[in-house]
């Protein structure tokens, strides 16, 4: 390959340049400002009710909130290392297939296995009445576990969870030499020593890695923790919000929820700074070994137990209840709640990708350190919990809605009603900000296949940057502006704490619809619209998790 190939791009004129770079500056600033909003919020009196909540329920919330954590990252290092492991050193039957298929509880969301579960264990559920009819058993004669409980809620968070740890694992395990293995083995270690003492060291990053996002998808859950009626920050975030109409209380929780999420990050930085993962000579691929008898047994139950529990099991369990049961609306009101979900996936991850593509272009064409560090400012709304980034955008929106229609009411005589608050445009600017960092992963990945060289035979034929963009960049990066669309689309059909509280009057989707059923014990009419958002996120879950595959066998 020559080396104009290989070189940068040459720089846009400088007019050009500042434009893109300021493209990028106001798209960062626009996604940053509500998370800079709450984090002021510490600086405000807090009054009576934030006294009020610190001298009762905060100790209650953050006990809780760790705890869970805990168990979280305890429960998804464990069963995804350990499917990981599994099928990436040994072989058995099914073995190809369970490699994708361990993927698939990602397209459950929590609160949705929450609600399959409770129906299946409670004390009016199949299990126990079985067991009152099998062993002639009353209320009273025997203990069975509380599904709805912080424990069950953890338990929830694992099955859905677990597949972070399990992707990321899976990769690591993959890229290390086999001959590691065998110089443990001729040091006399056992295969188990050997992977303890080895293989599972060099992986911490990437187990670390699989670990946090569990932890920080937990800390941004309401449907569970709000069902289960285990009190986190979250839920008191919506309590100090809702319930409580006290806004200034509501956005200190939420600091104190980041900073919460920051700390988990920061303890697993601190713990490896002084490590090195390196791995050196080129890495000999690791042969598989071949399980027969109890091993073999062995190794299928370790992969089917965490893919029935957490994807086949709730699976089954909604189907039959919207069989034999359904939500009673199913219809017309059905397809409203699903043309809204739609609707708004649908405008958010247009939207998404349409900014992402001017923040990873202009990055790549002014090669700017300003252009990519605010960019990386922008992504870090994925990291911040839904409910966060409700209070975020709330704050300022009800503020200008106030003095908006006072300025209306002098003027006009006529105060205007909440202009922004509960509005559509509201809750899509919080869907962006949550989600623009997927899009802009997807799109600057795209973006990197396509040799620099591209600008300068552009450039050479008069185009501008935003004419290379249209006509060069577009075309060649299609596949990676649609699966950053559908991955935009599948989260924001999943989200309900924002959601919930930024809805606007009379516009339910289908997540909230699922929450609402579920919340007024209506769990078989809950079950039609969890259903639904089960199913549009196997779709692209499905057909990612196979290229995945395909290509690490390649």
């Amino acid at each position: 390959m020559s080396h104009a190939a290989l070189a940068s791009p040459a720089a846009p004129p400088p007019a050009a340049g500042h434009a893109w770079t300021f493209a990028c500056v106001a798209i960062a600033f626009a996604l940053a400002a509500p998370m800079l909003i709450v984090g002021a919020s510490v600086l405000r009196p807090g009054g009576d009710a934030w006294e009020h909540l610190a001298a009762t329920v905060l100790p209650g919330y953050i006990a809780n909130s760790a705890l869970l954590v805990a168990l979280v990252a305890a429960g998804t290092v464990t069963v995804g290392v350990a499917c990981a492991w599994t099928v990436t050193t040994c072989e058995f039957p099914g073995r190809r297939h369970f490699e994708w298929m361990l993927v698939l509880p990602l397209a459950m969301p929590a609160y949705v296995i929450a609600y399959a579960y409770t129906d299946l264990l409670q004390f009016s559920g199949p299990v126990q009445s079985a067991l009152r009819a099998a062993f002639d058993w009353r209320t009273g004669d025997y203990w069975f576990p509380e599904i709805r409980s912080l424990p069950g809620a953890a338990a929830m968070f694992v099955c859905v969870l677990y597949p972070y740890v399990y992707l990321l694992a899976r990769v690591a395990f993959l890229e290390q030499s086999s001959s590691l293995m065998d110089a443990g083995r001729t040091l006399g270690l056992t295969p188990a020593r050997a992977f303890l003492s080895v293989s599972l060291p060099l992986a911490r990053p990437a187990v670390a890695a699989g670990a946090a996002l569990a932890c920080m998808e937990t800390l941004a859950d309401f449907g569970t923790v709000s069902y289960f009626g285990v009190q986190t920050f979250t839920t008191g975030i919506f309590r100090a919000w809702l319930s409580m109409g006290e806004p200034v209380a509501a956005a200190k929780l939420s600091v104190m929820l980041l900073a919460f999420v920051g700390t988990i990050l920061w303890i697993e930085r601190m713990a490896r700074r002084r490590a090195r993962f390196h791995q050196s000579g080129a890495p000999r691929p690791r042969e598989r070994v071949r399980l027969a008898g109890g091993a073999r047994l062995a190794a299928l139950a370790t992969c089917l137990a965490p893919l029935g529990l957490g994807f086949v099991l709730p699976g089954a369990i909604l189907a039959r209840l919207a069989l034999t049961g359904g939500d009673e609306q199913f219809g017309t009101r059905f397809l409203a709640l699903a043309g809204n979900s739609f609707a708004v996936a649908g405008v958010t991850s247009v939207v998404a990708v349409g900014l992402a593509v001017v923040m990873a272009y202009g990055a790549r064409v002014t090669r700017s350190r300003l252009a990519s560090g605010v960019n990386r400012l922008a992504s870090l709304g994925y990291a911040v919990p839904g409910a966060v980034i409700a209070i975020g955008v709330l704050v300022p929106a009800a503020a200008f809605d106030n003095a908006a229609g006072d300025w209306l009411e002098r003027v006009f005589g006529w105060s205007g009603g909440l202009l922004l608050t509960g509005s559509v445009a509201a809750l899509v600017y919080a869907y962006l900000i949550r989600f623009q960092a997927i899009a802009l992963q997807t799109v600057e990945s795209g973006l990197a296949r396509i040799t620099p060289s591209m600008e300068d035979a552009a450039r050479s034929l008069g185009y501008t940057p935003a004419q290379a963009l249209a006509r060069v960049h577009l075309p060649m990066m299609r596949g990676s502006l649609v699966t950053g669309a559908l991955l935009v689309f599948v989260d924001v059909m999943k989200e309900l704490p924002a959601t919930f509280v930024m809805r606007p009057f009379n516009f339910d989707t289908l997540a909230v619809q699922a929450y609402n059923l579920a919340a007024d014990e209506r769990l078989a009419e809950a079950s039609t619209a969890s259903l639904a958002i089960v199913a549009v996120g196997l779709v692209p879950l499905i057909a990612a998790s196979r290229r995945m595959v395909r290509r690490s066998d390649g």
